[in-house]
């Protein structure tokens, strides 16, 4: 599944990295806490988060992850995606809880014909 098959299932807005959004999402991590997604989120996962400042965007590259969402409406600011496009980040946004994109993602991803993660 790709970055694009995933913003298109769930109606997200793209921020920043529309060019980026071909590349495979290999799992999904959701949490808050930077330091506990630079600690076990792999490479290639989509992080999904309510956090908008630009340490999200360094914590994407860092990992070199697939995408970040951002949950509940929350908008990163303009220095934030302006970071996010000069590192080839996708940022997307949601006004939807976290809960509900995670459970809704995990659906998407557990169904037989869903496309394969790598």
């Amino acid at each position: 599944m790709t970055v694009e098959q995933v913003v298109r299932a769930l109606g997200l807005n793209v921020r920043s990295g529309a060019f980026k959004l071909d590349q495979k999402v290999g799992g999904v991590y959701v949490s808050d806490l930077l330091s506990d997604v630079m600690a076990n989120a792999k490479q290639g996962d989509i992080w999904i988060t309510l956090q908008v400042h630009q340490n999200v965007v360094a914590v994407a590259t860092l990992l070199n992850l697939a995408g970040v969402i951002i949950s509940r409406g929350a908008e990163p600011d303009e220095a934030t995606i302006a970071k996010a496009e000069q590192e080839s980040v996708p940022v997307l946004t949601s006004p939807e809880p976290t809960f509900e994109i995670a459970g809704r993602l995990y659906q998407l991803l557990s169904e037989p014909d869903a496309p394969a993660l790598k």
